[in-house]
């Protein structure tokens, strides 16, 4: 109504998603007017977006923001995407393949490894991943490559 839209949001809490100006709403950079919870949904106003026709032509569309516009991460944080297009290798010295994306779940996160095969392992620090390095672009897993 009015130019309002509904915004689902990957941030925690998801109303965070408001904090960062501008959005980038498919390949248009647009700024947030107004934006709340309403119910259990966030809707927004965006500049530019004043009438239910401007509102349904950013349906399914993606709201992203610069990577410059987030806090950098502390040291024992880090962010998803900086994960994706790492290897990943077995602590035995196997190529499991890259990351391609990450999933979340309920009990823990699942990096989804693209190789010969697709495979999905529980991104539990420790257990699973003992060493995430950066600069060799290589994640180190605890992992038996037939599973």
């Amino acid at each position: 109504m009015r130019g309002w839209v509904r915004v689902f949001s990957d941030t925690e809490p998801p109303e965070n998603i408001f904090a960062y100006q501008p959005w980038l709403v498919g390949d248009t950079e647009m700024r947030v007017v107004e934006g709340h919870r309403h119910g259990k949904v966030l809707i927004a106003r965006l500049a530019g977006c004043d009438d239910r026709d401007a509102a349904a032509a950013l349906t399914g569309l993606a709201v992203a923001v610069r990577r410059s516009q987030l806090p950098p991460p502390q040291p024992d944080e880090l962010y998803w995407v900086d994960l994706e297009g790492l290897r990943v290798e077995t602590t035995a010295g196997a190529d499991l393949g890259q990351v391609s994306h990450l999933l979340p779940t309920g009990a823990n996160d699942v990096m989804v490894v693209a190789g010969e095969r697709e495979r999905l392992l529980p991104f539990v620090w420790d257990e699973v991943v003992k060493d995430i390095d950066f600069e060799r672009g290589r994640i180190l897993v605890d992992w038996d490559p037939a599973f």
